[in-house]
């Protein structure tokens, strides 16, 4: 790992360049991390993956070696540039300059059955999953290295202080697993704090019931919203109390409950019974 740090250095003084901060660039510098990641996505010859972020090409290179064809979106010109000219020669490899954010996935890669790839800035982790979310017919597949702490908030469950919005809202489309953590040591420059890797498979339906998706989202965010609160006042902004009061009796949930206890089919039947 010191050598690829060196490497790294030496790569970003012969460009000219240093780790731009408004991009949250932590460069990975670790190979075993690399390999872990590449296997843990189960890369093979008939998978199209999507890369996002990556910088000096550390995991492209094992990427590039496995996949039938993959895209490279880098927000960094100066990269992108540097990616370039090192994937010329090689035609399953394409590389998109631009913001992943600004242009909807489907714009960027055409193809369907997408595994997406990258290690995240922690600025965009949270917002390019729900965009995977969104896009989850056409990737499938998420594994991706993201804060620690966010980690932990889309793999928590119900009765933890980490289940939250985002952890419900993404596994009511999703099985998501921290794969492994990762070391601070593992990047240049080194990060303040830990990151770890998810394996996300996203599926199309729901996996519990929903009756109306708006409502559903609203009921979580309402719950969440003032966690500290019972139910019957948290959710206040949904309705007058006795219809609140009303629902969570038909959803057979405590009013006096707080949204942490509550799990996916909890927070569908209070979904169910205040659209109803």
């Amino acid at each position: 790992m010191p050598g690829a740090r060196r490497e790294a250095r030496e790569a970003l003084a012969a460009a000219g360049l240093r780790p731009r901060r408004r991009f949250g660039q932590h460069f990975l510098c670790d190979g075993g991390v690399v390999d872990r990641i590449v296997e843990t996505a189960g890369i093979g010859p008939g998978t199209v993956v999507l890369e996002i972020g990556p910088g000096l090409g550390a995991l492209s290179d094992a990427l590039a070696a496995r996949a039938r064809r993959l895209y490279l979106v880098e927000i960094d010109r100066d990269l992108g540039a540097l990616l370039g000219d090192r994937y010329a020669g090689v035609p399953h490899v394409q590389v998109i300059v631009g913001d992943v954010l600004a242009r909807p996935l489907e714009e960027l890669v055409p193809d369907d059955d997408v595994t997406v790839v990258a290690n995240l800035p922690y600025n965009i982790g949270t917002e390019v999953v729900f965009r995977l979310l969104e896009s989850r017919q056409r990737f499938p597949r998420a594994v991706i290295m993201l804060q620690r702490e966010v980690a932990e908030r889309l793999t928590a469950r119900p009765g933890s202080a980490m289940w939250g919005v985002a952890s419900v809202l993404v596994q009511t489309f999703a099985s998501v697993r921290l794969a492994f953590g990762v070391s601070r040591r593992s990047f240049l420059p080194q990060p303040k704090v830990g990151s770890a890797v998810v394996d996300i498979h996203w599926s199309a339906a729901p996996r519990v019931p929903i009756a109306d998706l708006a409502m559903y989202r609203a009921v979580v965010r309402a719950a969440f919203g003032r966690r500290r609160k019972m139910l019957r006042n948290a959710l206040a902004p949904l309705g007058a109390p006795d219809r609140i009061e009303a629902a969570c009796r038909q959803a057979q949930v405590d009013p006096r409950d707080r949204a942490e206890r509550l799990d996916l089919a909890a927070f569908a039947r209070l979904g169910a019974a205040l659209h109803a």
